[in-house]
């Protein structure tokens, strides 16, 4: 397997990046990027010869080559789908951070048997109007009437069965936690405050600037917590995914009461609220957010938590730090970057406050393997890590390292 879905062949002294294809099987691969010139090819298994074991028929009829491009994997189970994704992050964290890892991809709670966990979705624009989802590497638009990945309630509005209006380009929509489902049209100029009806009830249009959207994180042993997020800001799509990590990242960092930490990526301010629940009214969290819309939907969430801060900073840009001036001390840092990774000076610079542990969530391991290197660099090595299924039926990942001084080892 290779990171992002394909599985690695050669022909003619050259790899070959296989979509649709199990390790191990033998295929007719048609090529569909790349050329005698090309260092590589892309391809798709468009006939199995001899198909692995974990072969199955896909559940989705829009799946398959040319066709959508949304999931990587349904031609095999949800658990053999993990087994891929450890194979993965076991390479990277070998070749990129030197670390060995024994561990597997676990499961997250809220889906069924890979399907039915995607609760939010930007569907494009078919040339029909229809609404779909694009394919692989390609801006084609496949029309679909549901999405076996996303929960039900959003076929069920009937949008998928709709036509766009007219300059609508996509249509963002959400279902909140309370089954509440709210569409954004595309582009953002096009939002509007209406009601639109379907056949299967309302379906409340929203302008992106509205946190309307509430959601509850039930996190076993650290209690519940609500909080309210823009139509189109970010949230995890799996339903049971931010209580997993939440609770994965505390279990791994046991914050103490009185300590004082740093939530980098704060985002909305899930972590930063559970971590002030945590540290109690003697500690101090501050969290640190490049999103403007974030910021302002993460301070009304933190306004009961008067020990919580949530702060507008471009991590990685000049002046960042500065905000981190406001805390006496780091005892915990909490970084959860965006695909792309923190990267070599944040890494450098939040490692130089000397936190006694930091947890580090990551949905690229290409990008974490990396950054662990860069920590490694500072002095801190990894204690644990956990890898998390929150996205079944694709190549996705999820993993939460802890990591505490390399001096401490023993």
């Amino acid at each position: 397997m290779a990171h992002g879905g394909h599985c690695v062949a050669r022909h003619d002294g050259r790899v070959v990046f296989v979509r649709h294809a199990l390790p191990g099987e033998r295929v007719v691969a048609q090529v569909t990027e790349g050329g005698s010139a090309s260092r590589f090819l892309r391809a798709d298994a468009v006939e199995i010869l001899r198909p692995a074991v974990e072969r199955r028929q896909a559940p989705c009829r829009f799946a398959g080559p040319g066709a959508c491009g949304g999931c990587d994997w349904q031609h095999t189970t949800a658990a053999f789908g993990r087994e891929l994704k450890a194979r993965v992050v076991r390479e990277q964290l070998r070749r990129l951070a030197g670390l060995e890892w024994s561990g597997e991809v676990e499961p997250v709670p809220g889906d069924q048997d890979g399907l039915r966990w995607r609760t939010r979705v930007e569907f494009a624009v078919a040339p029909d109007r229809r609404l779909g989802l694009r394919k692989h590497r390609s801006h084609d638009v496949v029309p679909l009437d549901d999405c076996l990945i996303a929960v039900s309630e959003i076929a069920a509005t009937g949008l998928l069965t709709e036509q766009a209006e007219k300059g609508v380009t996509g249509v963002d929509v959400a279902v909140a936690g309370s089954g509440e489902v709210v569409a954004v049209d595309l582009p953002l100029a096009a939002g509007r405050v209406a009601d639109r009806r379907s056949a299967a009830g309302e379906v409340r249009v929203s302008r992106p600037d509205v946190p309307d959207v509430m959601e509850r994180v039930a996190v076993p042993g650290r209690g519940t917590r609500e909080f309210a997020v823009s139509a189109r800001g970010f949230w995890q799509v799996h339903p049971g995914a931010a209580a997993t990590f939440v609770g994965a990242a505390l279990d791994g960092l046991q914050p103490r009461p009185g300590e004082q930490v740093l939530d980098l990526y704060a985002g909305v301010g899930v972590f930063t609220a559970f971590l002030a629940d945590a540290v109690g009214s003697t500690g101090r969290v501050l969290g640190l957010e490049g999103d403007a819309r974030a910021v302002t939907d993460g301070q009304g969430n933190l306004a009961e938590l008067p020990q919580a801060s949530l702060v507008r900073a471009d991590i990685g840009h000049a002046g960042w730090t500065d905000a981190v001036a406001r805390l006496d001390q780091v005892d915990l840092v909490v970084l959860d970057p965006p695909r792309s990774g923190a990267g070599r000076d944040v890494i450098r610079e939040v490692l130089s406050t000397q936190p006694r542990r930091a947890a580090y969530i990551a949905c690229d391991p290409a990008a974490l393997a990396r950054d662990l290197s860069y920590a490694a660099d500072a002095g801190y090595r990894v204690v644990s890590l956990r890898s998390f299924d929150a996205f079944p039926m694709t190549h996705h990942v999820e993993c939460i390292a802890i990591l505490e001084p390399a001096a401490d080892a023993g």
